[in-house]
């Protein structure tokens, strides 16, 4: 079987098994569940691989560490935390627990223990916050799995059965981004089920892709990524998945202020066998409270925060002498953070570094302490593209949308705007970029030049002129797609058309004068 179509068959397996075990759980809520018993499934057969590899490789063939027992199996504990950031027994793989949970009456509190000991492998070690709370949304003992113990059980068996029945593939086939794959469609799949309370934390594919390309032109490796408002994660690993993320050296940054998405983005790393070491994901309100001091700046940050949200602004006096904010001299508005979140990349960009960001179109024209931020960001020669982006392209929201690319060393005091608002295909209930779509803008926001009707390169005295709207329409003159109309050949054939007019009328005179005659 091709591998596309062993994909799509996987893909209507996976999405199969959720709705079957669901039940009267609202999918948004049971992905965690699905997702969950994913992420157990990967790091125990991770941890084996890794285990195996190793003692294969001294020599001892017929090794498998799924059949050890547990007590020797402590003696390998310290080295392998230092390594791989947590560790499993024997006993407590995903395998092992799976081949007895039908006749196991106590299979809730059995996951529960194994859970919470993979959790207290890696405490007092490095990788201690990347795997704390990881299995908090996994709840076997709620209510909502089935309101006795024995119901619950019932479907813990049947979610273990399912997801460990999934093809997805053998670790020495080198599929292992299977794993990584199931997980972004069954978040896609989730997003465009739960509408608006899904939709939010996750931005689709294409629109991913072009972010990640839109700020690595011309790199073959950056040194760290980061996305301050990070949702599942899915932003971040494209880099993963475009340079190879090896070529990511110092890694994976990102925030999240939902706590179930948080987790999910914790997953999200490991189930693309991102290292523990590898990334740092924060749990907290970036605008108030930024995790990642210590970390910035950084050479690619892409993000698509949440559009138009409430925040402290001038409320919180300190927030005006925040260095993030207090370039612009003024805070954007206490009831739409968007510039907020603008200012926050652009202090966090590293010189060499780019920025693409999905905005909410307002933040291009509206007036106000917004366009006072504008002001400050165009008079300083920070941005460097808009592009004005198809409507109905997120989950949630029909809205077109844009995105605002910031460089610090530009080599031109000018900006350019494109207009790729036609630049989609109708795909299920969404609209879609494809490949042509990303690669038509991509190249030119790479050469810079005006296209007819979709790219103009804009003079920044000329923004300032027009009061520093950065609207794509301003700048970007759409094609006149109605008819041109010759009026003189359009009077010609009226002329004919009123001709043949008298003409069937005498006709029709002479038709009826006959009737008549033939009827006295």
């Amino acid at each position: 079987m091709p591998k596309e179509q062993e994909r799509a068959e996987l893909h209507r397996t996976i999405w199969q098994i959720a709705n079957d075990l669901r039940g009267s759980v609202d999918g948004w809520d049971f992905k965690q569940y699905v997702l969950g018993m994913l992420f157990y499934r990967f790091i125990s057969e991770n941890l084996t691989s890794y285990i195996n590899k190793d003692e294969r490789r001294s020599g001892n063939q017929d090794f498998d560490y799924a059949r050890l027992d547990d007590k020797k199996a402590e003696y390998g504990r310290a080295d392998t935390v230092k390594e791989k950031g947590f560790y499993i027994l024997p006993s407590e793989l995903f395998v092992n627990v799976r081949a007895k949970a039908r006749h196991d009456a106590n299979l809730n509190e059995t996951l529960a223990a194994v859970f919470r000991n993979i959790e207290n492998s890696a405490k007092g070690t490095e990788s201690e916050d990347d795997l704390k709370g990881l299995f908090d949304d996994l709840d076997v003992n709620a209510n909502k799995l089935g309101n006795t113990v024995e119901k619950r059980n019932q479907k813990l068996v049947k979610l273990l059965d399912a997801i460990g029945d999934l093809k997805l593939g053998n670790y020495r086939d080198n599929t292992i981004d299977a794993f990584g794959d199931a997980y972004e469609y069954l978040m896609t799949m989730y997003a465009s089920t739960a509408g608006k309370s899904g939709g939010e934390f996750f931005t689709p594919q294409e629109v991913s892709e072009l972010l990640a390309r839109l700020t690595t032109v011309g790199k073959k490796e950056v040194n760290k990524v980061y996305d301050p408002a990070c949702g599942s994660g899915s932003l971040l690993l494209k880099f993963a998945k475009i340079l190879g993320k090896e070529n990511v050296r110092i890694g994976f940054f990102g925030q999240e202020t939902n706590l179930t998405t948080y987790n999910l983005c914790r997953i999200n790393m490991f189930l693309h066998d991102i290292n523990y070491n590898h990334f740092d994901i924060a749990h907290g309100d970036t605008l108030i409270d930024p995790k990642h001091w210590d970390d910035e700046p950084f050479d690619a940050i892409v993000s698509n925060p949440p559009y138009s949200i409430k925040w402290e602004g001038d409320r919180n006096p300190l927030l005006i002498n925040d260095p993030r904010f207090s370039p612009a001299g003024v805070l954007a508005p206490k009831s739409k953070a968007d510039l907020a979140f603008t200012m926050h990349m652009l202090s966090w960009l590293s010189t060499s570094g780019t920025a693409a960001i999905v905005s909410f179109p307002g933040v291009l024209y509206r007036g106000g302490a917004e366009g006072k931020i504008r002001k400050y960001l165009v008079d300083n020669n920070y941005i460097d593209t808009v592009i004005q982006l198809p409507p109905d392209l997120f989950f949630g929201t029909t809205i077109a949308t844009c995105i605002i690319v910031l460089k610090k060393s530009k080599k031109d005091n000018k900006t350019l705007f494109i207009d790729a608002s036609a630049e989609f295909v109708r795909g299920g209930n969404k609209n879609k970029l494809t490949e042509q779509n990303r690669a038509k803008i991509l190249e030119t926001f790479t050469k810079r030049e005006d296209i007819e009707h979709f790219a103009t390169l804009v003079d920044n005295k000329a923004i300032e002129e027009n009061d520093y709207n950065i609207a794509v329409s301003t700048y970007v003159v759409q094609k006149d797609t109605r008819e041109v109309i010759d009026i003189k050949k359009l009077n010609g054939e009226i002329k004919g058309i009123v001709a043949r007019q008298n003409e069937l009328r005498t006709a029709i005179d002479e038709i009826v004068a006959d009737i008549e005659g033939h009827h006295e």
